[in-house]
């Protein structure tokens, strides 16, 4: 129900020729894809039967380029990945009447024969909201003992820094932890600017 898109069989579709559900790209037989002709999840390019693939015909997950079963664009020995709980996000939301802005009624005309509109989010927008929203510290160590994780491929994927990662694993607070009995007075200030170009490493 509630398609924005044509010709599609699955729900709360943007795209075209949808058969999956929460696509905004066309032609998908899976769900919340920006990307098309994905059979896999949650995929920006295409013709993908993995999920979170940026590159096309790929069976496995997180990679910008083209197969075999890998992760971040290496093959693994790895059989089953346990991933953290908000790589499943959504692409779109239905938004019904009474949730919608004077904005957004304006931009969203027919809002009042379909009940609402659906939003739709960019790709790496829809990541970053699921990990602002959803990820804590446990996630965000899951997410770097990745098998094969690799800081830059997951920035171009997900547009999550590693500076956002070090933020919800608290890396700053754990550093700062060692030097918490070091009184100011007793440090040259050598010591101290090592200290503080330690901290910013």
């Amino acid at each position: 129900m509630s398609n924005s898109g044509n010709c599609n069989s699955g729900d709360r579709n943007s795209g075209d020729c949808n058969s999956g559900d929460w696509n905004s790209g066309d032609w998908n037989s899976g769900d919340w894809n920006s990307g098309g002709w994905n059979s896999g999840a949650r995929n920006s390019g295409a013709r993908n039967s993995g999920n979170w693939n940026s590159g096309d015909c790929n069976s496995g997950f997180l990679n910008t380029n083209t197969p075999k079963i890998r992760i971040f664009n290496k093959e693994s020995c790895v059989i089953n990945i346990k991933f953290p709980g908000y790589f499943y996000f959504i692409l779109n939301i239905w938004v019904s009447v009474n949730e919608m802005s004077e904005e957004e009624k304006e931009e969203h005309s027919d809002y009042k024969t379909t009940g609402g509109y659906l939003k739709i989010f960019e790709y790496k927008e829809a990541w970053k909201k699921s990990f602002e929203n959803n990820c804590d510290k446990e996630q965000a160590e899951q997410t770097v003992n990745l098998p094969n994780f690799d800081y830059a491929i997951f920035k171009k994927i997900t547009g999550i820094t590693k500076d956002m990662l070090d933020d919800k694993r608290d890396i700053c607070t754990d550093r700062i932890q060692d030097y918490k009995d070091i009184k100011l007075e007793d440090l040259s200030q050598a010591s101290l600017i090592k200290i503080i170009k330690k901290l910013s490493d």
